[in-house]
């Protein structure tokens, strides 16, 4: 290699006969040597020639050779001028003379014609002579890097592009890159090759392209570069697999997720494959960006193409598949990662059990977890909390415990929701003596219980009577600083109530009072514990309380109180509940009225009597203003007593209160037989009977049998019932002849035999069987005539009927009209004999 250039003597003679012949042969050397250094040597011999043609007076021939100015010029004109065989006005520039190419010493290099019939940037070869010699592709591929190197990017770079000397080819550019490490200058090259003709897409040029652009983390050239590449794919139909598979990787690395997925959907919808590293890439970066069903979309795709997960994959998968509750194909995805040899992950593991456990699916949970024991892993603290909650939340307390002993003797300390986990499921489950346990290890371990631990305690203790513990519970709470809950107290007075430790519930209601609860339900709770205990004493203390702590009950309660002094006989006491009741705006309905009604009909002391008057009179109720006035004269109530009877039972309201007016009628007749208003009574059965109280009471069925059922009513009222029928059905067969087969009393068990008794003193044709009292309509109506029998049904009673009514307050043992005396009557014994067995 010829390090220096300089013109020998002969070579400036040869310049001056022929100086175009020299230099252009001085360029072809040259450049058959080497591609750098031919221009710098013909620029120096130029330069010299010019100097010396000055001092010599070769003036034409310096002007012939015009020089650049610039000794780092790469412009080929001046090549390209002399190699086509023309000078640069047209004419001809082919040499026919030997040209001798000389070094600094003279001696001769290489001589051959000068004939140039090679087109630059055209043929792919120069002509040595007459001899083609092909471009070497390092020579060529040389070039190609030093003027990239030299004009990296811009137009520039393009036209020296476009006047090398020969025709590039893709292996060229592919190789160019390969040296090039500028990722501007691989681009700027790469996109004036796109543009050529012998371009052809290339899948490693690709690569390179996206290896350099993501070195120098340029996502957005990546993006841009792979429309480019989707565009050659689909104009030339050639699949670039590596680079479309490397763009997205490379992106999904970078946790470009949108770009990464629209990128994979391009190459899906292109038809071209995607491999299993790609696959994994995407899935990867799905799940670490919290989106585990598109994870699980492209794992489908992947599935349906054939590809499998890579260990790190199934490490990510496995896990996100559990979390999101899809468990049969976690399962499956963990089978399937064994049985490739891959061996699971602690988090694996983990999160198998941890799902399967709270799905309620333990066997599976449990398999996992002695087959994670199997692999030789270690549970952590927070897989056996996973474990004992799933346990305890299916109610399996022993698995739990023996999870729970396992866990403190593997060295984990349990934390505070564990403890409280375990003391509050053992003590729901009524397994106080553990959760008791539990709970003392807890205060040892320096957790303090939160006040729902002690409320779950302290509730359960209460639940099973034991008011001491409860009691020693409650005052540690408080002493802790604890705020009882609402339900804590509850419990806690239910418990104290039952219990009937007054005072003590009476200081923890002032005690919760004073934490700020209103106490006026809880107080009430406590008094309706009294009440049906039937502790009416103290359910009269706890009243007193109430109303000196400025606590207020409901009426509601008020009432049931009133009912329960009424029930045990305290008169005196239920009369001041009454007027609270009545002054707090409640009203007294229809069968609060009659149940006051039906306390005075059995009531055998005339002290008591006075009460349960005043108390009627308190209620203000317009049934006790009717009473007053059924018992007065017809001066005084100016109509007849039908009339004033009939005149009440219209103001009832029938839709609302027509079970109470059928009470209100059957202990109201008893009221009025006992009295002796036997007419009274009497109207007041047949205004009911006519506003349908009792509707199915008489039937008349045509001349077979007619029948009268008075098994819905009370004693008096089948009394009169019975009586007053009669009557009807008498006038019926001697006033209009219509004579049945059959007539029925239907009386049930409990008033056949009054029933019949009262029938018998005036001696009835009625047989008496099961439930009914029956008669042939011949034999009634030969009954019918007689005198006695009239008598009997105009209310002209026989001398002894009154004994036999006053013996009818033995047969009330309730004022509920379908609550009656399952006993048999006693025998005719006087008033007083009776009131005693009462």
């Amino acid at each position: 290699m010829i390090n220096c250039r300089k013109l020998s003597p002969r070579t400036l003679y040869s310049l001056t006969r022929n100086p175009t012949s020299s230099c252009t042969s001085s360029f072809h050397s040259f450049n058959s040597i080497t591609p750098n250094l031919y221009t710098i040597e013909l620029y120096s011999c130029c330069k010299s020639f010019s100097f010396l043609s000055s001092i010599m007076g070769f003036n034409s021939i310096s002007q012939k050779l015009s020089l650049p100015k610039d000794p780092n010029f790469v412009n080929l004109s001046f090549s390209r001028n002399y190699s086509s065989g023309k000078d640069s006005n047209g004419g001809s520039g082919e040499w026919t003379e030997e040209i001798e190419y000389l070094d600094e010493s003279g001696s001769v290099i290489y001589s051959g014609k000068g004939v140039r019939s090679v087109e630059p940037g055209v043929d792919d070869h120069v002509m040595v002579g007459g001899i083609k010699k092909p471009f070497l592709n390092a020579s060529a591929v040389a070039k190609i890097v030093e003027v990239v190197k030299r004009w990296k990017w811009g137009p520039e770079l393009e036209t020296q592009l476009d006047k090398l000397q020969f025709v590039p080819t893709m292996t060229h550019i592919t190789q160019a890159l390969k040296v090039v490490k500028d990722s501007d200058a691989c681009l700027s090259l790469f996109r004036w090759a796109r543009r050529q003709s012998w371009y052809l897409p290339n899948d490693e040029c690709y690569v390179m392209l996206f290896d350099g652009l993501n070195q120098n983390r340029d996502f957005d050239g990546i993006q841009l570069l792979f429309d480019e590449m989707v565009s050659d794919s689909s104009n030339n139909g050639i699949s670039s697999f590596t680079a479309y598979n490397r763009v997205i990787q490379y992106l999904a690395k970078a946790e470009k997720l949108e770009v990464s997925f629209c990128c994979f959907k391009k190459v899906q919808d292109s038809g071209c494959k995607i491999d299993v590293q790609t696959y994994n890439s995407l899935i990867t970066l799905f799940l670490n960006k919290g989106l585990p069903y598109k994870a699980f979309e492209i794992y489908g795709s992947m599935e349906a193409a054939g590809c499998l997960l890579d260990g790190s994959t199934y490490e990510l998968m496995i896990p996100s598949l559990a979390k999101s509750g899809r468990l049969d194909a976690a399962f499956k995805l963990f089978q399937e990662m064994k049985e490739r040899n891959f061996r699971p992950g602690f988090n694996v593991f983990s999160s198998l059990v941890d799902s399967m456990g709270k799905a309620g699916r333990l066997d599976t949970s449990m398999k996992v977890y002695m087959e994670m024991q199997g692999y030789g892993l270690r549970s952590s603290a927070t897989m056996y909390a996973s474990l004992i909650e799933s346990y305890v939340k299916a109610g399996k307390l022993d698995t739990a415990l023996r999870l729970w002993d396992e866990m403190k003797k593997t060295g984990f300390r349990p934390n505070f929701g564990l403890y409280t986990l375990i003391v509050e499921s053992h003590a729901k489950s009524g397994k106080l003596d553990i959760a008791m346990s539990a709970f003392k290890d807890m205060e040892k371990a320096g957790f303090l219980p939160t006040p729902s631990t002690y409320s779950c305690l302290l509730e359960m203790h209460a639940a099973t009577g034991q008011v001491d513990s409860a009691m020693k519970l409650y005052n540690s709470m408080t002493n802790a600083g604890m705020r009882p809950g609402l339900s804590t107290y509850t419990s806690l007075l239910t418990l104290l109530a039952n219990k009937k430790l007054v005072d003590v519930a009476a200081k923890i209601l002032l005690e919760m009072k004073a934490m700020g609860y209103s106490v006026d339900v809880s107080a009430s709770d406590v008094l309706m514990v009294y009440i049906k205990d039937g502790s009416v004493d103290l359910a009269l203390r706890w009243l007193r309380f109430m109303g000196s702590s400025g606590i207020r009950t409901n009426n509601f309660i008020i009432r049931q109180l009133f009912e329960s002094c009424m029930k045990n006989g305290l008169y005196e006491s239920a009369k001041p509940l009454l007027e609270t009741y009545v002054n707090s705006a409640a009203k007294v309905d229809l069968i609060l009225y009659t149940s006051i009604l039906a306390h005075l009909v059995r009531c055998q002391e005339e002290e008591n009597e006075k009460h349960l008057m005043s108390i009627l009179s308190a209620t203000k109720h317009r049934a006790h203003s009717f009473m007053c006035g059924l018992f007065t004269g017809p001066e005084q109530r100016k109509q007849p007593v039908l009339s004033f009877v009939r005149e009440f039972f219209q103001s009832i309201d029938y839709e609302l209160e027509e079970g109470a007016a059928r009470y209100f009628v059957n202990v109201l007749l008893n009221y009025l037989v006992l009295m002796g208003q036997i007419n009274r009574a009497r109207c007041v059965w047949k205004v009911a009977y006519e506003n349908k109280l009792f509707p199915k009471a008489i039937v008349f069925d045509q001349h077979i049998a007619w029948s009268l059922d008075v098994r819905n009513l009370s004693v008096g009222a089948a009394l009169i019932a019975v009586t007053h029928t009669l009557h009807r059905f008498r006038k019926r067969m001697l006033y209009y002849g219509a004579v049945p087969r059959r007539i029925k009393l239907v009386t049930g068990p409990t008033l056949k035999i009054v029933v019949a008794q009262m029938l018998s003193s005036v001696e009835s044709p009625f047989e008496v069987s099961k439930v009914v009292l029956r008669a042939p309509g011949d034999s009634v109506m030969e009954w019918f005539k007689k005198p006695i029998v009239q008598q009997f049904l105009l209310n002209e009673i026989p001398s002894r009927s009154d004994i036999l009514l006053h013996k009818l307050n033995t047969l009330f043992p309730s004022s509920a009209p379908e609550i009656r005396s399952m006993s048999p009557p006693k025998p005719l014994i006087s008033r007083r004999a009776i009131l005693e067995r009462l």
